[in-house]
């Protein structure tokens, strides 16, 4: 590992809550779409990251193999996914244009499957992390410059 590893692993990790915030933020503005290109109500969309790993590296003899992945060089967004586990809300509005008009669910409308307490939770978390990764960034700085310091004495 070079010198400037622990930013590169803290920038990865910054570029990804950056991408999950967008996407939360995407989730809360389309909170209330019953409409979309494809048809039916707004899906909520999630961030799925994994770890980047490269190169050769010394392995622990007392890990199983199925838990030792190689030495961490950061994270990378593997994709973002359109949640469907979550069922969509339906609220009762007869008035509305995508009101359902036949069956037992006439005048129920489809509501996106969004929870704007948990995107809020989901977006502070996401700040959180970005912010640790920039403490580290500025931490690996100022140990630097002390070695800088050091070696100029």
């Amino acid at each position: 590992m070079g010198i400037f590893s622990s930013i590169n692993i803290a920038a990865t990790g910054m570029s990804a809550e950056r991408l999950r915030s967008d996407v939360i933020a995407d989730n809360i503005a389309n909170a209330s779409t019953t409409r979309t290109s494809e048809g039916g109500p707004f899906r909520r969309s999630r961030v799925i990251m994994r770890p980047r790993t490269e190169g050769p590296y010394w392995r622990s003899s007392f890990l199983p193999d199925g838990m030792d992945n190689g030495p961490g060089t950061g994270v990378r967004v593997a994709e973002v996914q359109k949640d469907m586990s979550t069922k969509n809300r339906l609220v009762y509005d007869p008035t509305h244009p995508d009101a359902i008009k036949e069956g037992q669910q006439a005048g129920y409308v489809e509501m996106p499957n969004v929870d704007i307490v948990t995107e809020m939770v989901d977006l502070i978390a996401a700040s959180r992390a970005y912010e640790a990764n920039a403490s580290v960034i500025d931490g690996t700085k100022s140990m630097f410059q002390k070695a800088l310091e050091i070696g100029g004495r």
